[in-house]
């Protein structure tokens, strides 16, 4: 039988257009109010998983010098091609870090990507590699709590809401307990919660800050 090589960009992410998520319709301005006050104008920051460089543009427009980090090769061509405010990097989380990255940045951001990841950790193994001493590490994912988790499964939504068809979709599904205790043994403190869209306690999403201690 023959053996069928598929290159890796078989099944990465495939962006389309420089567009906006629709998540940014509620974790923009959260997300705003986090870095004003983590961070003072012209901060560094790191958007890992930064996807068609759309939240890297709108940080760098309000004062910030950004740089993005994206996989996938139609992300950053399509990042590169439309913003030049900021500076975009092909690499994967998994990767070991460039040079240029390392003790670099007051803060990194990963909007909606920890819930992707196979190895959840690694996310947070680099952004301490990457920031400078005193750093904070954003990260936002779907929110899941017990009463919207029973919600979802008593209005017969399971296999919508957590769809195994989506190609590219959610692996992890964080509660806050959950991505407490991630962040707590991989070192990091001082870890406070917001959360964005929807009513209370049916969030749909979670905004997670931490200082990260370095290794």
């Amino acid at each position: 039988m023959a053996t069928e090589i598929i290159s890796k960009s078989a099944y990465e992410y495939q962006y389309q257009d420089s567009a906006l998520t629709h998540t940014d319709s509620y974790l923009r301005v959260p997300l705003l109010s986090i870095l004003s006050d983590k961070a003072k104008p012209g901060a560094r920051i790191l958007d890992l998983g930064c996807g068609n460089g759309s939240l890297s543009h709108i940080l760098a427009q309000h004062g910030y010098d950004v740089v993005g980090m994206e996989d996938s090769a139609s992300g950053i061509t399509i990042a590169r091609q439309n913003f030049p405010d900021c500076q975009f990097i092909q690499a994967s989380i998994y990767d070991s870090p460039k040079a240029e990255l390392l003790n670099a940045f007051d803060i990194v951001i990963a909007v909606e990507v920890i819930e992707h990841l196979l190895y959840p950790r690694e996310l947070v193994k680099l952004a301490q590699k990457c920031l400078k001493p005193g750093g904070h590490l954003i990260i936002t994912t779907p929110y899941h709590g017990y009463l919207k988790n029973l919600i979802v499964a008593l209005l017969g939504k399971m296999d919508s809401h957590f769809s195994p068809l989506w190609d590219g979709g959610h692996i992890k599904f964080f509660s806050v307990k959950s991505l407490t205790h991630l962040l707590e043994t991989e070192d990091c403190i001082d870890i406070s919660f917001q959360f964005a869209g929807r009513f209370p306690y049916l969030w749909k999403s979670m905004l997670c800050s931490a200082f990260v201690a370095e290794k």
